[in-house]
């Protein structure tokens, strides 16, 4: 499986300061974007696969939601996690 809990706890990790920080909206993000990432080379290979493309479209949503919540609450956190996670905007 592609997010083992090995990975999930290296974003938080990363992300959250801490592993049990699962909720912040920062390792949220990362977390959407991991797989989001994942699911975009899936619909690479299979262009047909329109679950998938459904289920992509909600992680953008769901991801962009918790960006303007971060950049409303504390922009120099929104421009640390664009810059990180090369996200555009």
């Amino acid at each position: 499986m592609y997010l083992t809990t090995e990975i999930k706890k290296d974003i938080f990790r990363t992300f959250g300061k801490k592993e049990s920080n699962t909720g912040s909206a920062e390792s949220q993000i990362a977390l959407f974007t991991h797989r989001i990432n994942h699911l975009t080379e899936h619909l690479k290979i299979s262009k047909k696969d329109f679950a998938t493309q459904r289920a992509l479209l909600r992680l953008v949503g769901k991801r962009r939601r918790l960006l303007d919540y971060l950049r409303m609450r504390d922009i120099e956190k929104y421009r640390s996690i664009i810059k990180e996670l090369n996200l555009r905007k």
